[in-house]
């Protein structure tokens, strides 16, 4: 997990999996990517889609992120953001 990944799961409270638009998974210690800016979770209200669209994609375009289920599966992006934290508590 990179640094970028490990931020994320420090603010929002689930892992993701950062990878290039050709679905490889980004490398961090090859790729110079932005510190993640936010110190506060989005809503436990919103679901995936909106963190992937109002959060990740804005800050980091030219990758894109799954949202993780503890066992490592993608998440679904209407699922709700309290609903995937729920797993990690």
């Amino acid at each position: 997990m990179h640094s970028v990944e490990r931020r994320i799961n420090a603010v929002e409270g689930f892992r993701v999996a950062v990878r290039h638009l050709d679905g490889r998974n980004v490398r961090g210690d090859r790729t110079h990517m932005p510190t993640y800016p936010f110190r506060r979770a989005m809503s436990d209200s919103a679901n995936v889609k909106d963190w992937r669209e109002g959060r990740f994609r804005l800050r980091y375009p030219g990758f894109e992120v799954d949202v993780l289920h503890r066992d490592g599966a993608p998440v679904h992006g209407g699922t709700l953001l309290g609903t995937v934290r729920a797993e990690y508590r």
